[in-house]
C-alpha cells in the first residue's frame, strides 16, 4: 500500500460542484504524464496506458462516483461518462459568475484582500 500515490489534486465531488476545475486539472497531470491522448477520441493508446490514465482518473473522483462506474475499465469512457454527467454545469456557472462580476463592487468589502479572494473566485 505504500506505493500509492498520493491525491495531486481534490478529487471530484459526487455533486460535480467542482468539476470544472476538476477537468483542467487532470487534463494538466495527464498531459504531464503524457497520457492526454487516452482521453481522446480515436486514439491508439497501449492496454497500460489505458490502464494508468484509468488509475489516475478513480483516484482522483468521489467513493460514490467510483462505485457507480465500477464496470469502466477504459479512461476515455469514463471521461466521457462524466462528461455527460457534469458538462451542464457550464451552462450553470457562466450566468452565475457573469452575474457575480456585474455586482462586485470594491467598497463592499473592508480589505483589498477580501475583494482580492472574491474577485479571483469569481475568475475561476
Amino acid at each position: 500500500m505504500a506505493n500509492i500515490e498520493s491525491q495531486k489534486f481534490i478529487a471530484l465531488d459526487i455533486s460535480g460542484k467542482n468539476y470544472l476545475s476538476w477537468v483542467l486539472d487532470v487534463k494538466l497531470h495527464l498531459c504531464a504524464k503524457k497520457l492526454r491522448h487516452t482521453i481522446e477520441e480515436d486514439n491508439a493508446s497501449s492496454n497500460e496506458e489505458r490502464a494508468t490514465a484509468l488509475i489516475f482518473l478513480r483516484h482522483h473522483i468521489d467513493d460514490g462516483l467510483k462505485y457507480e462506474y465500477l464496470t469502466v475499465e477504459n479512461p476515455l469512457e469514463l471521461w466521457q461518462n462524466l462528461n455527460d454527467r457534469f458538462e451542464h454545469l457550464k451552462a450553470v456557472v457562466l450566468p452565475k459568475a457573469l452575474n457575480d462580476w456585474s455586482q462586485l463592487r470594491f467598497q463592499d468589502f473592508k480589505t483589498v484582500s477580501e475583494y482580492n479572494f472574491t474577485l479571483f473566485k469569481i475568475v475561476s
